[in-house]
């Protein structure tokens, strides 16, 4: 069978990464079963490089970190926001999406405030139901859209002294941009979105980046307030539609490189499970369920094993085929190997944190890989967070090893 060996790409702004040090054994073909019922961590092995998949991003069409080439737009810019109520139909592709994700993907530019806003006043309803911004959709589902409107850009006018540190601050976090895109390298503790106390966060920030035209960068997802990492931005709202798209479709590669307590086996495997959200008085969790509970979604994430210290702790890779909330935290504690630093899952009882290691998430947001609205594909990589790096040397790790996740199915 032909193959189409990945070529070496170029190191991304901001990139750690360096020439592999070794290669992936050989062994056997990825195992294919049916999700339904499987949580079980399944091998994975196979041979450095791999066929291109109809629909997913070449490995090797542009060096990581840098502009594809520019053409004309393939699609014409989204059509205008409804002026009057309208009620439409979930599609197969928009099954369980959440209520105010589908909102961004249908209506791209629309502000973080004004879903919740619409949402909040019971101007959107599913199925004639009041619907909360969390709750998911099932396909066929009836949506209820009052007239939506984008906020009016403001008047362009100078920075006052603290949106231009807030802009400046920002830029240093770019790894990559464009007219379109920008990829930030998000610092652990700074909250994507804004919630309940929380006053400072990269949505509100974005604001200072206006372009002359009004427009503002938009999220195109979310990583958590604790996980580091590179996060996608759209500059326009054509990027935002084709970029929702490809995320929709999973047409987008993201790998997250973790620090795990104990040493997985098998090294190589996928994680399967039912995933649902359980409630309580203070906090919420994703909990392991079973396929047809209420709010069940299913999550796939393959791992792999890179380095490991003492055998007490593994320096894991990360591959989540879907990407539900908390969904890598949630399935390394099941199988009993969870994230070093992580105040949710970490349920290991009389464990120790090694001196010398702080006490923080020890998950990044290693890499994406997702097609340009333009044409090409955007390939970048983020460094370790200070912390991260501060393990890392206190452990001896090498952060430029080869990472076998490469040869993970992506499916």
């Amino acid at each position: 069978m032909s193959r189409r060996v990945k070529r070496p790409l170029a190191k991304s702004r901001g990139s750690d990464s360096g020439r592999p040090k070794g290669a992936l054994s050989k062994g056997a073909r990825p195992k294919r079963t049916r999700p339904e019922g499987r949580d079980a961590a399944e091998r994975f092995g196979g041979e450095r490089g791999q066929a291109v998949r109809p629909g997913r991003p070449p490995r090797a069409a542009t060096p990581r970190g840098t502009a594809p080439s520019i053409e004309p737009p393939a699609k014409p810019e989204p059509a205008p926001l409804p002026t009057k109520v309208q009620t439409v139909a979930v599609s197969a592709d928009e099954a369980n999406m959440r209520v105010d994700r589908f909102l961004e993907a249908r209506f791209p530019g629309l502000s973080f405030s004004h879903i919740q806003r619409i949402v909040r006043k019971g101007e959107l309803r599913v199925n004639g139901k009041r619907a909360d911004s969390k709750d998911r959709l099932d396909e066929g589902d009836k949506v209820r859209i009052p007239p939506l409107k984008l906020d009016a850009p403001k008047a362009t006018t100078h920075l006052s002294e603290a949106e231009a540190r807030t802009r400046d601050e920002l830029r240093k976090m770019v790894l990559f941009e464009d007219a379109d895109v920008m990829v930030l390298n998000k610092p652990a503790g700074l909250a994507v979105q804004g919630g309940s106390g929380l006053s400072r966060h990269i949505d509100g920030m974005l604001e200072v980046m206006r372009d002359a035209k009004g427009q503002r960068p938009r999220l195109v997802h979310r990583l958590d307030r604790e996980t580091a990492g590179c996060l996608l931005v759209a500059k326009t709202r054509f990027a935002a539609t084709a970029l929702t798209g490809a995320f929709r479709h999973r047409s987008a590669r993201k790998i997250y490189w973790a620090l795990v307590a104990g040493v997985p086996k098998p090294k190589q495997g996928r994680i399967s499970t039912y995933l649902a959200k359980e409630e309580n008085e203070e906090d919420s969790i994703m909990r392991i369920a079973a396929h047809g509970d209420e709010g069940a979604s299913h999550a796939v994430t393959y791992y792999a094993v890179v380095e490991t210290s003492a055998q007490k702790l593994a320096w894991v890779s990360l591959k989540p085929v879907t990407g539900r909330t908390h969904q890598l935290r949630a399935h390394m504690a099941h199988i009993n190997h969870a994230i070093v630093g992580d105040p949710k899952y970490f349920n290991k009882e009389n464990w120790q944190l090694p001196g010398g290691l702080q006490k923080r998430l020890h998950l990044l947001a290693r890499r994406i890989v997702i097609p340009h609205p333009r044409g090409g594909v955007i390939d970048v990589s983020a460094p370790l967070p200070p912390h991260m790096l501060q393990s890392w040397n206190l452990l001896g790790l090498e952060a430029d090893r080869f990472d076998p996740i490469e040869n993970a199915p992506e499916e």
